[in-house]
């Protein structure tokens, strides 16, 4: 058995669900591999020594700023990140390199920015043969050497056109670069057919206080939720909305203080995103290519913000909206109530636009590794099926 190697971090909760649904993708389609999912903080820090130091993961900053939502300066902080990370590669390469010689992976699969050139160049070194993929989980790069590594042996995949040919115009063969239709997201996003039975969708909402004669936005920003969704809830006073604030609780108590005319349900964390989407109507949140299209594909047309908050890698997502007429891009959420009117008074306009939006990437990716792994030369696929340290 082949064994697949699928790199994520925790740096926003896109990575970690990416390798995930990946994970569930390949499962589905019975390919036989032994998928390793592997946290890149714990393959170049195995001791935890930073977090016995400074008493946090690296990545808690981040997530940190995502939930205050104060990101403003993020463009020029990233490119002080990459310069760290330039320097300190000579020290990933020589981990990284261990942990490939240790365990033997027959394929390594990368869901993270900024560091596909310390897992492609570790690799290289002691496993020249093993394919090294990249799978964009943003609908766009932000180059230079965010996600795309020009003059490597990487694979890309990339889920929207926009970034199929920002990957050919870096200089990346055409036969190292693989168009899927969207992002990764996990089955559940794929599976309508518990509220598509008569009635269903129509009690939950009346279970929960909301009318099934009128619109009901949701409202996400993430894992950690942010702070702007006060504003956006205390602007809609008179819109029925569902507010998922994941680990906030603080926000969460906020929210339910919060005086309003119309019902609203005020969520924790969950894992049941998909079906609280189900019984929405439009969404409201952060353009983030993974809500973006976890709200797309269950139908939800889109109000999202785009300004020099917005973080880099985020920005052209607006873009996607507008050209696929799936919703409405804001300068701030200053402008959300008109917004709302807006869209409701196009709303099944919107929700046809969302419906003809094609998501075939948990199909397609796997299939995409599978014809990567299968052009190996057969004498090196014989040799690297030796048993690896799992």
């Amino acid at each position: 058995m082949l064994n697949v190697d699928l790199v994520w971090f925790n740096a926003g909760g896109g990575h970690r669900a990416a390798a995930d649904a990946l994970s569930l993708a390949i499962e589905a389609q019975g390919l036989p591999w032994r998928v390793r999912k592997l946290n890149f903080t714990e393959l170049i820090d195995p001791a935890g020594r930073f977090r016995r130091v400074m008493g946090f993961d690296p990545e808690d900053l981040y997530n940190k700023r995502l939930a205050s939502g104060f990101t403003l300066g993020l463009t020029q902080e990233l490119k002080l990140w990459q310069r760290a990370i330039r320097w300190s590669h000579p020290l990933l390469v020589e981990r990284l390199a261990a942990h490939w010689r240790h365990t033997r992976p027959d394929m390594v699969v990368s869901l993270i920015p900024n560091f596909n050139r310390a897992l492609h160049d570790s690799l290289a070194l002691v496993r020249p043969q093993t394919p090294f993929v990249t799978v964009l989980t943003d609908m766009a790069d932000h180059p230079p050497a965010f996600w795309v590594e020009p003059g490597t042996q990487q694979h890309v995949v990339c889920g929207t056109a926009h970034a199929q040919a920002q990957a050919l115009s870096a200089g990346c063969p055409p036969a190292q670069v693989h168009r899927v239709n969207g992002m990764l997201l996990r089955p559940a996003f794929h599976d309508q057919a518990l509220l598509d039975r008569e009635g269903v969708r129509e009690r939950e909402r009346a279970a929960l206080g909301l009318d099934s004669q009128r619109p009901v936005g949701l409202v996400m920003f993430g894992g950690a939720g942010s702070r702007v969704m006060k504003r956006i809830a205390t602007a809609l006073p008179d819109v029925p909305l569902i507010l998922l604030c994941g680990r906030n609780e603080a926000l969460a108590q906020s929210l339910r203080a919060l005086p309003a005319a119309a019902p609203r349900v005020v969520v924790g964390f969950t894992p049941d995103v998909a079906r609280w989407m189900q019984l929405a109507d439009f969404f409201v949140g952060k353009p983030g290519p993974g809500a973006i299209s976890e709200a797309v594909q269950m139908g939800l047309p889109v109000i999202v913000t785009r300004n020099a908050w917005t973080m880099p890698q985020e920005r052209w997502n607006a873009e996607w909206v507008r050209e696929q007429g799936v919703g409405l891009t804001l300068r701030s959420f200053g402008q959300i109530a008109a917004a709302v009117d807006q869209l409701l008074s196009r709303l099944g306009a919107f929700q046809q636009c969302a419906a003809a939006v094609e998501n075939r990437a948990a199909w397609e990716v796997p299939q995409r590794l599978a014809t990567i792994l299968n052009a190996r030369q057969p004498a090196d696929a014989e040799r690297m099926a030796e048993p690896a340290v799992s």
